[in-house]
């Protein structure tokens, strides 16, 4: 097979998001409170940004109904899930209110917090940044929750664990 090089635009959106694909990344559902109740949405754009004050970033695309509550929540959890919540991925990426394939219970501002993941952070927003069709949403963190297991990874489209890691505290 040969290289493929593209110039990203219009005519080559399937392969510009084909080559994103490539880069395998962990799964996180990231979760709010809202004035009708519980909201999710999954995400795979996640990252470290400070250590000291803790930080971090999410990305929330600006086409998504959930768009508005997430970019207006003042505190939200972002959940890294487990291998085997593949499920509970692909349904908080379709539904961001129903809450019944999974367990949870609100926090002291009313996030809710999921059940069974590998690691939450709850955090409070400290900013937005527009960056094209997705907003840079930043969080200082409140808490840190970790327990040992495997990751959910995506990549090209698919979902999966990473096999042969050997996690020590």
């Amino acid at each position: 097979m040969s290289d493929l090089t593209i110039v990203p635009g219009p005519d080559t959106s399937r392969a510009y998001r084909m080559a994103l694909g490539c880069f395998g990344t962990g799964v996180t559902v990231v979760t709010t409170a809202t004035e009708d109740g519980p909201l999710a949405m999954t995400a795979n754009s996640f990252a470290s940004v400070s250590l000291e004050p803790a930080m971090v970033l999410w990305c929330a695309a600006k086409h998504s109904k959930r768009y508005n509550a997430f970019a207006n929540a003042r505190d939200y959890a972002i959940h890294i899930l487990a291998e085997d919540q593949m499920d509970l991925a692909v349904h908080f990426s379709r539904v961001g209110t129903d809450f019944s394939p999974t367990s949870w219970q609100p926090d002291e501002a009313g996030v809710p917090i999921l059940q069974g993941c590998i690691a939450r952070f709850d955090c409070r927003q400290t900013a937005l940044h527009d960056a094209g069709d997705h907003t840079i949403i930043v969080g200082e963190v409140q808490r840190v929750m970790r327990r040992q297991g495997t990751g959910l990874l995506h990549k090209s489209g698919q979902y999966g664990g990473f096999s042969g890691f050997d996690e020590r505290a």
